[in-house]
């Protein structure tokens, strides 16, 4: 792989799967734009990385900023070869005693968001003559998973905007599109998922403390971003399993969803959501 001469820009670059795709772009050769809510800590990324950064802080939903972001964003080197859809929110709460704000926000951060984003800077890519967009999706972007259901509602939505995005722009404009779906990466995913009144958990799982680490996540993705591969699932064990017999073999998929879901349920109308 060979990033040289090539713009990054990522969203939700300032801890876990984010910042470790800043680096391992950078390590490539790659120029990086980074983006969050939180300057300090999108400093200390600029800070560990060798190549040009351009610190860039917004929050994804202010639609009415990000016209100029878009601006600010191609000025800097005049172009943005890959964007990485990254920033997201995720949920702990069954969908029985879940407040629609929840369902509201979590749809708005992680869908609307980086489709908005996508469609403002979709024209500078043609012009520029092509390009790469990946969107961070999530093995609850294949499969229903209890606990999330406006996260999985987000993903999956974010997984078909993608692929029919893909199939406009792929042929016409050289405009390559990666859907990425991971399972367990050890992040603060779960610390910072939002419970059924939308505070953020403030703890993490047994599944993501044992998941991968970020940075293996994130050579996975250079790998699918260099070969243009248009999906890849990035898992191990049950998780990788069931995301592929959605595909394969739905109705097993479906019994195995129903029966950890029922189990999930009840721990967690007894106060162990984790």
């Amino acid at each position: 792989m060979n990033y040289k001469n090539k713009t990054v820009w990522i969203t939700g670059a300032s801890s876990g799967i984010g910042e470790a795709l800043a680096k391992a772009f950078s390590a490539q050769g790659a120029d990086i734009i980074l983006s969050g809510r939180r300057t300090e800590a999108l400093e200390q990324v600029a800070d560990g990385i060798a190549t040009d950064s351009l610190i860039l802080p917004f929050e994804t939903t202010d639609y009415d900023v990000l016209p100029a972001k878009i601006d600010e964003a191609i000025q800097w080197k005049g172009k943005v070869d890959i964007l990485v859809n990254n920033a997201g929110i995720s949920q702990r709460s069954l969908a029985l005693d879940t407040h629609p704000d929840v369902h509201h926000r979590i749809i708005n951060v992680d869908l609307l968001a980086p489709i908005w984003l996508t469609q403002l800077l979709l024209p500078h890519m043609i012009a520029a003559g092509g390009g790469h967009i990946v969107g961070i999706s999530s093995v609850a972007g294949r499969v229903g998973v209890p606990l999330r259901t406006a996260y999985c509602a987000a993903k999956h939505g974010l997984i078909g905007y993608m692929d029919a995005l893909r199939a406009e722009t792929e042929k016409l404009h050289d405009i390559h599109v990666t859907n990425i779906l991971p399972g367990s990466i050890r992040t603060n995913v779960s610390r910072n998922a939002l419970t059924k009144d939308g505070h953020s958990r403030g703890k993490s799982d047994a599944a993501i403390e044992n998941g991968m680490e970020p940075d293996d996540c994130a050579r996975q993705i250079l790998d699918a971003v260099s070969s243009n591969i248009p999906e890849l699932i990035i898992a191990e064990g049950p998780e990788l399993m069931i995301a592929k017999l959605r595909q394969s073999d739905p109705e097993q998929c479906f019994a195995m969803a129903a029966a950890m879901g029922a189990q999930i349920a009840e721990k967690y109308e007894a106060g162990d959501d984790g």
